[in-house]
């Protein structure tokens, strides 16, 4: 028994040192990598000279400071903020669900922003001059806000029952709402014309390019805000993992962590949503990439997942600014390519225990 309790310890251990040292690998990286995104772009603006010249106290250019302070680096903190959102959200809900496969669409955020973007984009124009005007360019980013939300209610709604939420109901109820608010999108795209099409398909397939300060102040706190709430739930997310019974006798409130959990992911996810457009894989591949690196312990793993996941969408931007220069691919595409063969190889590679 005492070498059993030992043999337990040391492994734990090992995963806490594994876990310790991914993250202070993962920090250098997306150091590194955000250092390169800011010096990186179509104007040739350097970033080193730029920072040369403010050590030194030398007057910065007007293009150089437009295009470093109002472009670039909204653009950076966007991307930081909005990959680490996502990833972390998939997190939870993968140790919500206790199900490896489980990404923050499940909730119906996603496609509630979806529908109303897509409601902003095609129907703004019937709002009254007033509305309009009142609202300007945040209506779009108000609308994908509101949807999300929307939706996340009414799937907490559907799946609470005296105070007690059931995970199952709210994963099928999750199914079906997606595939209603579906419909409705399609709908609602059917009366488009050629322009809005344009916007809809460039919006639906998410992209950094509108980053900008205006925007990143509407959606940072909601995202910061969950980002600093995640972590606290890692104790109850372990237990959940026991099972809902075994977690309770433990002392997990676990109807609390569900509701805390819950709405951590719609936070950061309606927000992301709103003013990015819809970014897939970067949920479900970067949290289970990482569980198989260090194992399930939501400890390390939320943390780890947030780091991974801002390197990863700012690498996917970079890629998308690259591939057909001077335009901009949406980073949807580059991360459904590399999410997308990523995944399938995991499954493939795990078949035998999927089978089980």
């Amino acid at each position: 028994m005492v070498a059993v309790d030992a043999t337990r310890d040391r492994l734990e251990g090992d995963r806490r040192h594994i876990g310790r040292m991914l993250c202070i690998l993962l920090t250098t990286l997306l150091v590194l990598v955000a250092i390169v995104s800011l010096g990186y772009g179509a104007s040739g603006v350097s970033a080193p000279r730029v920072l040369a010249d403010w050590l030194a106290g030398r007057d910065i250019a007007v293009t150089d400071r437009v295009v470093m302070i109002d472009i670039r680096l909204p653009r950076l903190l966007t991307g930081i903020l909005v990959g680490a959102s996502l990833a972390v959200s998939g997190a939870v809900m993968q140790g919500l669900f206790r199900n490896p496969l489980a990404d923050p669409g499940l909730l119906g955020v996603s496609a509630g922003a979806s529908l109303g973007a897509i409601s902003g984009i095609v129907l703004g124009g019937l709002l009254p001059a007033a509305i309009l005007g009142l609202v300007g360019w945040y209506l779009v980013p108000l609308a994908a806000f509101g949807g999300g939300w929307i939706a996340m209610l009414t799937l907490y709604g559907i799946s609470t029952r005296r105070g007690r939420t059931s995970v199952a109901t709210m994963l099928l109820a999750g199914i079906a709402l997606g595939a209603m608010v579906g419909a409705l999108s399609g709908l609602i795209v059917y009366y488009a014309n050629d322009a809005q099409l344009r916007d809809l398909t460039f919006w639906g397939m998410g992209s950094l390019a509108g980053a900008s300060w205006t925007k990143l102040s509407a959606a940072a706190p909601l995202i910061v805000t969950a980002l600093i709430a995640a972590p606290f739930l890692a104790r109850g997310l372990n237990g959940l993992a026991l099972g809902e019974a075994a977690a309770a006798h433990v002392g997990i409130r676990v109807q609390r962590v569900k509701r805390v959990a819950i709405l951590t992911a719609a936070a950061a996810v309606g927000a992301s949503v709103a003013i990015t457009g819809g970014i897939g894989f970067v949920g479900i591949v970067v949290p289970h990439l990482l569980r198989l690196l260090t194992g399930p312990d939501h400890r390390w793993l939320l943390v780890n997942s947030g780091l991974l996941g801002a390197t990863v969408l700012l690498c996917a931007d970079m890629v998308s600014r690259t591939v057909i220069a001077p335009a901009e691919l949406p980073i949807g595409i580059i991360t459904a390519m590399i999410g997308g063969p990523f995944f399938m190889w995991v499954l493939l590679s795990n078949r035998r225990v999927i089978d089980l």
